[in-house]
């Protein structure tokens, strides 16, 4: 389902359908992009064919608007306090645009389903999660049923 200009996105929509993703696990950072829908390449964690889905959720910046860093950084602890307290699968992610000019600190997790997932951003005053499957890359609404589909493509990024 593609949900461009959709009743119920949010005002930022465009800019989370086109945002890349870098994931470390352990050693490795691998960026996630959005391609073409139906397109799924390179890296993924859960490749013992459970099909998890990979979960990315910010506290950043919450209601679109910038925050101060420290009150992102405070919030971003709460969040992943929670995700400890949860006992999920989790490693550090940084979400933005492809440029880098805009940088969110978030977590990927394993072990929530999307419903849980909308609801973990939403109480951390988000507008959108992603969702990570073996055959998706998918952007959430935290406050309305909408969802965008995309394929995706994951690149192993060289050390920084």
């Amino acid at each position: 389902m593609h949900t461009i200009g959709a009743p119920g996105t949010p005002r930022n929509w465009e800019l989370y359908r086109t945002a890349v993703v870098d994931i470390r696990f352990g050693e490795r950072t691998v960026r996630i992009a959005p391609r073409p829908r139906g397109t799924a390449g390179g890296f993924f964690p859960a490749s013992d064919g459970s099909g998890a889905t990979v979960h990315v959720i910010t506290a950043w910046n919450p209601l679109g608007r910038t925050a101060p860093d420290d009150a992102n950084a405070r919030a971003q602890r709460l969040l992943l306090d929670e995700v400890r307290r949860r006992g999920l699968t989790s490693w550090p992610a940084v979400g933005g645009d492809v440029s880098g000019t805009h940088r969110e600190e978030s977590v990927a997790v394993v072990g929530l389903g999307d419903a849980a997932a909308r609801d973990l951003g939403r109480r951390f005053g988000q507008d959108a999660v992603f969702a990570w499957t073996p055959g998706a890359w998918r952007v959430l609404a935290c406050g309305t049923d909408a969802v965008s589909v995309s394929g995706w493509a994951a690149s192993v990024r060289a050390p920084a």
